[in-house]
C-alpha cells in the first residue's frame, strides 16, 4: 500500500536572530535562551504569551529541559519539544514546529538552540556525550571529535583520494565568507598555506579543521505563511525537509550519511533538483562532513567530492556558495546552536537581510543537520529547502 507523505506548504520560517557568541561564558545556557526569547519578541512584534509552542536544543541546560525553562521564562505554550539531537537539531526542530503549525497545535512555534562555554567545560561535556563512543575509544588512549573525524577523515582520504589541501579549500572559502559575518569569532583572513601550515591535532586533523566552542544562541520563529504576511515579517517558505537516524550501519567507517536515503523525496517535495539550489549551508564540524554532503545530497557522486571542491569557489560569491556565514569552522560552535546556524543564515540570504555576503538572486537554499557522534558515524542526519517569497 502507497501513500503521498504531506508537505510542507504553507509554512514559513522567520526572524532569524543570533545571540552574539562569546569564546567563554559565566553565563548560564538559560541566559542565553532568555536573550534569543527577548530577540524574537521584539523582532517580530509579538507579545510573549502570543508564543504558543517552543522547541528548545541545549547541551548545557541540564539537568532541565524544555519545560524548566517555560518556568524560568515565563511562557505558557500548549505545544512544547526538547530536541537533544546536536547540529541536526535545526532541521528537525523546524520539521517538528511545522507540523505543529500545519496541525493547529501551535500557531507560532519558537526554535531556540543555545550553550554556555566555561573555562574547560567542553571537556566535561565530551566525558558524557555518548557512552558507546567513551567506551570504544577511551581504553586505547583515545577520545574527543577530534579523534574520530581524524579516524572518518584519513579513511575517506584512503578510499577516494582526496587530500588535505581539498579540504583546506572548503574552510578558507568559508573565512572569506566569516569576514562579512560581524557575529564570526574569527576576523582574520586564511589562506591555503596557513592552513597547511597548521599544528596537527589528530592526523590527519589540524587546527583550522576543527571548530572553536563558544557560547551563544540562535533561534527563529515559524508559524503560517499567510501568519507572516500580516504581521509583515521578511519570510521563507518551506519547500520540503527530511530527516534520518543511524543509517548505513553496516558501513565499517562512515563514508555516507542519512541524507543520500531520502535525497529524492527532499528534492521531489520541492519540486527542484539540485542544479536549481542557490546556495548551501552544510552542518560543518568537520570539513571531511561537508565534503560527504556535497555527495550525499546529489551535487556530485560519491567519491567526487575532492574534484568538486576542486572546481568551485564556495565563498557567497563564488560558483557555488557554501556556508554564508563562515559556518561553525569560522564563525564558531555555540554548542547546540551549530545546528541551528544554518537555518538563520539561510533565512538572512533569502529574506534579503545577509547584507554584503549575500548570494545573488537567490531564491532557493539548502541547510543540513548532522549531529550526535559515536565511535566512528554519526547517528542523526537531516535536511530541509528553504524557497523565498519572490
Amino acid at each position: 500500500m502507497s501513500f503521498i507523505r504531506q508537505g510542507y506548504d504553507g509554512v514559513a520560517v522567520t526572524v532569524p536572530v543570533t545571540v552574539p557568541y562569546e569564546r567563554y561564558s559565566t553565563k548560564t545556557a538559560h541566559w542565553f535562551i532568555g536573550q534569543a526569547l527577548q530577540a524574537l519578541v521584539q523582532q517580530s512584534g509579538l507579545a510573549k504569551a502570543q508564543i504558543d509552542g517552543l522547541t528548545v536544543s541545549s547541551f548545557s541546560l541540564a539537568p532541565d529541559t524544555a519545560v524548566g525553562v517555560t518556568q524560568h521564562l515565563g511562557v505558557s505554550p500548549r505545544w512544547l519539544d526538547h530536541i537533544p539531537t546536536g547540529g541536526a537539531s535545526g532541521v528537525m526542530s523546524l520539521r517538528r514546529a511545522a507540523r505543529a503549525v500545519q496541525a493547529g497545535d501551535a500557531d507560532v512555534v519558537a526554535c531556540i538552540a543555545a550553550d554556555t562555554n566555561h573555562v574547560d567545560s567542553f571537556r566535561a561535556t565530551l566525558g558524557s556525550f555518548s557512552n558507546f563512543a567513551r567506551d570504544a575509544s577511551y581504553p586505547y588512549g583515545s577520545g574527543g571529535p577530534n579523534s574520530i573525524f581524524a579516524f572518518i577523515t584519513a579513511n575517506y582520504m584512503r578510499r577516494f583520494g582526496a587530500r588535505r589541501e581539498d579540504f583546506g579549500r572548503i574552510a578558507v572559502d568559508q573565512r572569506h565568507n566569516a569576514l562579512k559575518n560581524p557575529h564570526a569569532m574569527f576576523k582574520k583572513p586564511l589562506t591555503l598555506d596557513e592552513y597547511m601550515a597548521a599544528r596537527p591535532i589528530s592526523d590527519p586533523i589540524h587546527l583550522f579543521d576543527c571548530v572553536m566552542p563558544c557560547a551563544g544562541a540562535e533561534g527563529f520563529l515559524v508559524m503560517r505563511e499567510e501568519r507572516a504576511r500580516d504581521l509583515g515579517l521578511p519570510h521563507a517558505l518551506v519547500r520540503g525537509a527530511i530527516e534520518r537516524h543511524n543509517a548505513y550501519a553496516d558501513d565499517p567507517v562512515m563514508v555516507r550519511g542519512g541524507w543520500l536515503v531520502d535525497r529524492d523525496e527532499l528534492y521531489a517535495q520541492a519540486g527542484a533538483v539540485p542544479a536549481e539550489v542557490d546556495f548551501v549551508q552544510t552542518y560543518d564540524d568537520y570539513p571531511v562532513i561537508v565534503m560527504l554532503q556535497f555527495e550525499d545530497l546529489g551535487f556530485c557522486a560519491k567519491g567526487e567530492g575532492p574534484a568538486f571542491v576542486r572546481a568551485h569557489r564556495m565563498t557567497h560569491d563564488g560558483s557555488f556558495p557554501n556556508n554564508t556565514s563562515g559556518g561553525q569552522l569560522s564563525a564558531g560552535q555555540a554548542g547546540a546552536a551549530g545546528g541551528f546556524l544554518g537555518m538563520t543564515e539561510a533565512i538572512r540570504q533569502l529574506t534579503g537581510q545577509a547584507g554584503p555576503r549575500s548570494v545573488p538572486g537567490a531564491k532557493l537554499g539548502l541547510v543540513t543537520g548532522f549531529g550526535m557522534v559515536t565511535y566512528d558515524r554519526c547517528l542523526c542526519t537531516g535536511a530541509v529547502l528553504l524557497g523565498s517569497t519572490a
